[in-house]
């Protein structure tokens, strides 16, 4: 019911849902209704959001199926993000588990980054921004009058800390953005690199004994 009432009114909105995402078994249980809500999200986010009003909403390919734009995110979180993924070259299998032929791998690469990509960053940027932000209250609100005037003394050093080392404050963020979390159950599975040349050899071979078989057996 809560699933059903939500609306995307702001991006708020939208982080809301998606933080729902991260229970697996959560999604496991409600992925139809999830499925459909995901696709609301997705349309306001390109619509409203980002003023895109030319995707179709699920993209449909040219044999006419629909690309599950939920089950998409959730396997390219669960190999690792779009740079794992294409990094690793897992796209083909990507393609696979979503019903699709080792061939579609470009085509779902393609629909992730028109759909999902900006989406996902802007998802990542503001989990960011809010963490920072929740930091920054906890250390205010922990300060008291005496460690303000102790700071003042120290500004050097404090500046230092909270301005001059970038590069600590940088790498922060990068973890916070990258969502590296070993409790996630979105970074559970990681693949190998997929070599579609071997995948298709693979399934040629098989393709050429099962043929052979028949021929044998009409011999006979």
């Amino acid at each position: 019911m809560i699933v059903n009432a939500m609306e995307f009114r702001e991006f708020e909105d939208c982080r809301a849902f998606m933080n729902l995402l991260d229970d697996r078994d959560f999604v496991i249980k409600y992925k139809h209704i999830l499925d459909t809500k995901f696709e609301e999200l997705v349309k306001w986010f390109l619509c409203s959001y980002m003023g895109i009003s030319t995707r179709q909403v699920p993209p449909v390919d040219s044999y006419k199926r629909k690309v599950n734009l939920l089950s998409l995110y959730l396997l390219v979180a669960m190999d690792g993000g779009y740079q794992t993924v294409t990094t690793e070259n897992t796209w083909p299998a990507i393609a696979k588990d979503m019903g699709f032929n080792y061939e579609d791998g470009d085509y779902m690469r393609a629909t992730y980054a028109a759909y999902l990509d900006v989406l996902e960053y802007c998802y990542n940027f503001n989990y960011v921004q809010q963490s920072m932000q929740d930091k920054k209250m906890v250390r205010d609100e922990g300060t008291s009058s005496s460690m303000q005037q102790e700071g003042l003394k120290n500004a050097g050093s404090v500046n230092d800390a909270e301005t001059g080392n970038q590069g600590a404050v940088e790498m922060e963020s990068v973890v916070l953005f990258a969502g590296v979390d070993d409790d996630d159950w979105s970074k559970g599975k990681r693949r190998k690199r997929f070599n579609f040349n071997y995948a298709k050899w693979a399934m040629d071979e098989a393709n050429r004994s099962v043929m052979n078989q028949a021929r044998k057996h009409n011999l006979v």
